[in-house]
């Protein structure tokens, strides 16, 4: 138990677990297109781990300490761009960011997350442009789509889990647990359609299995279930793909 606690506060609580999730997310499509690079590996990273640090501590007295790494990771970012990449890159990473701090910035009048609704949407527009604009020389609508609904539909279970704390509206409290099951599993059913359509055969494949896993987790969603379920395993399927694609490959 202590084990878990441990592995809990370091690993998942600290971001780190999330933001190497989406990373793998990333991967998955740098994989698919080609395209992949540690030094982009590591911008994805830098930038999801900074950006959720940012957003789990606003309104804490840890704030400050933590608005100084995000600067610092920042320029990691840049240096990053610069040295193995071009200006374009470094725009799009900018607009990125930007998207980020419009989510979640307490200084703002209002932000993305206190819009009703709009929230999950959201997440998945940010995760979808790293995936189909930051790391590939065009926009790809199929990888866009592919990755907006999918990871569209893995928040939702996190809408379940905090329905009774949101101080927002979301579709949980408005059209019930079961219906935004329903919601989620069309999602998943649309960008699986789609992955099959636009993805190579091995990689297709890989994401049809990942969208079983993640019908199975957002089935067994409820309010009452302790938050390792969803922080560690919702969390985990938008990893699927990338470690489905490991085993094909090479066991």
């Amino acid at each position: 138990m202590n084990l878990l606690k441990i592995l809990k506060k370091t690993i998942i609580d600290s971001q780190f677990y999330v933001s190497l999730m989406g990373t793998l997310f990333a991967v998955f499509f740098m994989e698919e297109q080609n395209t992949f690079r540690y030094p982009t590996f590591f911008l994805i990273f830098i930038t999801y781990f900074s950006g959720y640090l940012y957003t789990k501590y606003q309104k804490t007295k840890h704030f400050f300490k933590i608005l100084i790494v995000n600067v610092i990771a920042g320029l990691i970012c840049a240096l990053l761009i610069i040295y193995n990449h071009n200006e374009i890159r470094l725009l799009k990473w900018s607009i990125i960011v930007v998207l980020g701090l419009l989510y979640n910035s307490f200084f703002l009048d209002v932000y993305i997350r206190k819009i009703p609704l709009l929230k999950i949407f959201y997440v998945g527009l940010v995760w979808a442009l790293v995936n189909c604009w930051l790391t590939l020389p065009e926009f790809s609508i199929p990888i866009f789509l592919i990755s907006f609904f999918f990871i569209t539909a893995l928040v939702l279970p996190f809408d379940i889990r905090d329905m009774k704390v949101d101080s927002v509206k979301t579709f949980p409290t408005i059209i019930g647990v079961q219906n935004t099951k329903y919601i989620a599993y069309l999602l998943i059913f649309i960008s699986t359609i789609l992955a099959a359509q636009y993805l190579t055969f091995i990689y297709s494949i890989s994401f049809f299995l990942s969208g079983i896993i993640s019908y199975i987790f957002i089935y067994f969603s409820e309010n009452e279930r302790d938050d390792a379920y969803f922080s560690f395993g919702v969390e985990t399927c938008s990893a699927l793909p990338f470690l489905f694609l490991v085993i094909m490959k090479y066991f």
